[in-house]
């Protein structure tokens, strides 16, 4: 494969590779699934380490409050929102299961969701509608699709007067679409149903300002894109509805976020947080978010004249960002995805939604486009497709 004008950014890309600890020779497109710390970010998760460890309980009782507030102000800003509507979670689950466990639902109410969704998410609210007697309707969301207002049209399809809450991905985790949060959250709250965000890949792949959105409930990861320690996320919660959170332990100190407390903390990963955010904003999100979708269009331009299957969606960055999620052939998934390591030392997300085989490449700094070539090279020894001009 020539070099392309995609190709220009990769002596930067490697520069940027020498912030991780990636090994040499590895080519990481999966920074989605589980996302890595690059050296400043580890250092100042360390320095929070000794720091608290010097004296635990003396930091527990007297200095975490103080710590812990100035990183809710700093991720406040940098989500478009402010620190008294935040709780630091370990993970986009906890606070989806936060809120899953607090949301008032009673015998016959249904909660509206659709099939891009995380499986574990359709898991955690299948069981809370079981408790409460009600039903989990889930929306079937076809691709391809080309309109925003039919793909809104779509998410509601299955709505009803019963219909007391609707839950969506701000990015979706499989077939990696940005949906259209601004025009579902103002759909859902004309239509008086309560909205709850999963935005676990939205953060720093799309501008995210919370309270612009309106919505009821918003979570995610910081441990994703953001690049915070592993094990940090967060739950939003708008001061409408923070009177009906419930402690998650059972146990109440005072608090709404008692709903994301689940015992004994490390604040240290909390605490390293404002860091990701500075080392972040040190590369300029505009640039990022333009690097990493040139990348992401140029894997999905590759793959899918690989294969010849059509893209699930429009070439924009309306419709995605850093990830380019691309069918592929019916295949065995878990047997490529551990060839593609074992062969040639590549890291990518390889599963099946909807009956359908697909690859999802993500882009973050330091990828280059010749990673993404070592990919699709790959791809064709694996026996996908023929090798193209």
């Amino acid at each position: 494969m020539s070099a392309c004008p995609v190709h220009d950014g990769d002596v930067q890309a490697a520069r940027w590779r020498k912030q991780w600890l990636l090994e040499e020779g590895v080519a990481y497109l999966n920074h989605g699934s589980v996302g890595l710390s690059p050296r400043p970010v580890l250092d100042a998760w360390t320095g929070w380490i000794r720091r608290i460890d010097r004296q635990r309980l003396g930091f527990i009782r007297r200095e975490a409050n103080a710590a812990l507030g100035e990183a809710y102000l700093r991720l406040g800003s940098f989500l478009g929102t402010s620190a008294d509507r935040l709780a630091f979670t370990t993970s986009t689950t906890m606070a989806m299961l936060s809120v899953a466990r607090s949301f008032p639902l009673e015998p016959g109410d249904e909660v509206l969701i659709n099939d891009h969704e995380y499986w574990s998410v359709i898991e955690i609210w299948q069981r809370a509608c079981n408790e409460a007697g009600a039903k989990l309707v889930v929306a079937s969301i076809p691709v391809p699709v080309n309109d925003q207002d039919t793909l809104a049209d779509t998410v509601f399809a299955g709505a009803s007067e019963r219909t007391k809450l609707v839950i969506f991905s701000h990015v979706t985790y499989r077939t990696s679409m940005v949906m259209p949060a601004e025009v579902i959250c103002r759909r859902a709250h004309e239509a008086g149903i309560a909205v709850l965000v999963d935005g676990a890949h939205a953060l720093v792949q799309c501008p995210v300002d919370i309270d612009s959105l309106e919505c009821d409930f918003y979570v995610a990861s910081c441990h994703k894109w953001l690049c915070a320690p592993a094990g940090t996320g967060f739950l939003w919660v708008h001061p409408r509805m923070q009177t009906v959170m419930k402690p998650l332990t059972g146990a109440r100190r005072g608090t709404w976020r008692d709903a994301a407390f689940t015992g004994t903390e490390d604040h240290s990963r909390y605490l390293a947080v404002p860091a990701a955010i500075d080392f972040i904003e040190s590369a300029g999100l505009d640039d990022f978010r333009r690097r990493s979708h040139e990348l992401a269009r140029y894997a999905r331009e590759r793959i899918t004249r690989l294969t010849g299957i059509e893209p699930w969606y429009e070439d924009s960055s309306q419709w995605y960002a850093s990830m380019a999620a691309c069918e592929l052939p019916l295949l065995d998934e878990r047997a490529l995805q551990d060839a593609l390591w074992k062969d040639f030392t590549i890291e990518a997300y390889i599963n099946r939604w909807n009956g359908r085989s697909l690859v999802r490449v993500s882009c973050h700094l330091y990828t280059q486009a010749a990673e993404i070539d070592r990919l699709v090279d790959a791809l064709v020894k694996s026996g996908i497709g023929r090798p193209r001009a």
